[in-house]
């Protein structure tokens, strides 16, 4: 496509919604990983390695998962599967899928549920050894209905990049809640059992779909240990045109991830100290600390961390771990609990994050 053309589309188009903030989709090139870069053996449902992208497989298989670096020409990372362990045929109630689910209030621009609710068009670049027909499935959650919408989509040449384009009905009658809820999930299938793929596809077409209809015809990417996919380059947004692929910066990307979880690692082999705030002794082995998340976050989060990742102005070895005392969604209250007397109830000593091994984190988790 021309520049040309590509200025053309973007303005033309009276639904794209200007230059930027047209994508719905929060890290579509997969080039934030907060949690990992790959994870080994996935056989469950979870957040794996690139943020903001779930996996969900139920007895089908084994998977590597990770953020890759290949892509298309414009994109230096991907997320990729790999089958580690293979089910050469599906039982009736086993699934492969690989989404995100995007927040309600993120939705409203759709329309959804009055006369005027708009198009709206998926685009993105897969590539796998795999050839075939592969279904990708929105449906709505925090709405007054949840009804969903499935199409195929076709991969026709083994190993290389093609870019698929789906647009999908106006949803007129479906209202999405104007919350911080589950507002849809983009789902892209890799398997599915009889029970998912047994019937009919009705494509393009909003309703509560028989579960047998969901993913019907699509291939099944564990029955061989050969068996890779990977997409990058995952765009959502208003209208019938696809425009092209919007890039943020890796700031911005960044800052609209940790909106759903916030992870920071706590050790560096040079001894860096990340800087965490002020914390008020109130024993000689217990202190609070405040911690002001990089931006609000989606919901009151849970907590996570390394037993000695928090360390306080006295020495980090003496931290033996810390708990959760409020949160909300600006800022945390953690306990710093220590094995000897080095807190001064009447001092405010400094803290900051410095693990001692590489698998010392925090973490904050308001996920969807």
């Amino acid at each position: 496509m021309s520049r040309a053309r590509d200025f053309a589309d973007l303005a033309g188009s009276a639904d794209a919604g200007g230059l930027t903030g047209r994508n719905l989709v929060i890290n579509g090139s997969f080039a934030v990983s907060q949690r990992a870069t790959s994870v080994t053996g996935v056989t469950g449902d979870g957040y794996q390695a690139v943020d903001r992208w779930k996996t969900a497989i139920s007895s089908a298989g084994a998977f590597t998962v990770s953020q890759a670096a290949d892509g298309p020409a414009g994109f230096s990372t991907c997320h990729k599967f790999d089958c580690t362990t293979a089910k050469s045929s599906l039982d009736a109630g086993n699934y492969i899928l690989f989404f995100q689910t995007i927040e309600a209030r993120n939705l409203q621009s759709l329309g959804f549920g009055a006369s005027g609710a708009k198009q709206i068009t998926l685009s993105f670049y897969v590539k796998s050894n795999k050839t075939g027909t592969y279904i990708a499935e929105l449906a709505l959650g925090d709405a007054t209905n949840a009804s969903n919408n499935s199409q195929a989509y076709t991969i026709n040449s083994a190993n290389t990049w093609e870019r698929k384009t789906l647009t999908y009905a106006a949803q007129t009658v479906d209202v999405i809640n104007n919350d911080s809820g589950e507002g849809m999930n983009i789902f892209f299938w890799l398997g599915a059992g009889s029970q998912w793929s047994g019937g009919t596809l009705n494509p393009n077409v909003w309703a509560n779909t028989a579960a047998a209809n969901r993913a019907a015809g699509q291939v099944n990417l564990a029955d061989s240990t050969s068996n890779e996919w990977s997409i990058t380059g995952v765009q959502l947004e208003l209208g019938d045109k696809t425009t092209p692929f919007e890039h943020r910066s890796f700031g911005e990307e960044l800052a609209l991830c940790q909106r759903y979880f916030w992870r920071i690692s706590g050790y560096d082999s040079a001894g860096v100290q990340y800087p965490a705030g002020a914390n008020v002794a109130f024993s000689t082995s217990a202190a609070a600390l405040t911690v002001i998340y990089p931006v609000p976050m989606r919901a009151k989060p849970s907590f996570t961390a390394d037993a000695n990742t928090i360390c306080t102005g006295v020495a980090c070895y003496n931290a033996t771990g810390q708990t959760l005392l409020s949160t909300t969604v600006l800022a945390a209250l953690i306990q710093i609990n220590t094995a000897a007397s080095s807190f001064d109830p009447e001092e405010t000593n400094f803290s900051y994050f410095m693990g001692q091994n590489s698998n010392a984190f925090i973490a904050f988790d308001a996920e969807l």
